[in-house]
């Protein structure tokens, strides 16, 4: 993407009413929706996370598909993000929001038990070790994660990555969390949930052309 183009949607980010840029010290400092999202949305629906949601398919998706929920889709990168903004507004999708910030600031955006759920699609899976960190279910994350979700509230980890798989199943089971779902091969499975396979990212889609299995974990973080 040419820098003209990010700074035409970096542009247009700034007048969508469904985009919200704060800067570090004014997440970290008292955010002005954290347990207040009900003010954002004019409702008390339950809210659904997208963590870096890249062009938001499945924000936008899920959305379409649960009017009944709010969605939020989370990433650093606006321009990606942009995309899946500008869907919600041509198609008045009201229960539609994207933040741009770092998903480690989580739990200065949202309250405790206030997400009903959280999707994680395709995350960089992190390979190195001194990389841990920056992982999206390593044990700091999964704190996080339980402090926002409400007691029933699901973890959903979709990737093409053997490693993350592997890496999230073994953490999960050794510090005894509740594995609802785990599956090597979602379109090779008849047990697949529909919104696993109905709905394929940008990144997705060339995963499957290139052979790649796409794994998925849904699991709940109990402490």
């Amino acid at each position: 993407m040419g820098s003209k183009n990010k700074l035409k949607r970096f542009k247009e980010n700034e007048t969508f009413d469904n985009v919200i840029q704060p800067t570090r010290e004014e997440v970290v400092s008292d955010f002005q929706y954290k347990g207040k999202w009900s003010t954002f949305f004019k409702n008390d629906n339950p809210i659904v996370l997208e963590l870096g949601c890249g062009k938001g398919e499945y924000t936008i998706a899920l959305a379409e598909k649960n009017p009944d929920k709010n969605f939020i889709g989370i990433d650093i990168k606006g321009a990606r993000f942009w995309r899946g903004a500008k869907t919600a507004i041509e198609n008045d999708m009201n229960n539609v929001a994207f933040i741009r910030t770092q998903i480690e600031l989580i739990d200065f955006i949202f309250a405790e038990n206030e997400v009903s759920e959280i999707w994680i699609t395709f995350p960089d899976p992190q390979i190195k070790y001194k990389r841990t960190k920056h992982r999206l279910t390593n044990s700091e994350f999964l704190k996080k994660y339980h402090h926002i979700l409400t007691a029933e509230g699901t973890i959903n980890l979709k990737t093409d990555s053997e490693f993350m798989h592997g890496y999230t199943l073994g953490l999960l089971h050794g510090e005894r969390h509740e594995v609802l779902h785990a599956n090597h091969d979602v379109y090779k499975n008849h047990y697949s949930p529909e919104e696993v396979i109905s709905t394929q990212t940008f990144y997705e889609k060339q995963y499957l052309e290139q052979g790649k299995p796409i794994t998925y974990v849904k699991f709940r973080v109990k402490y």
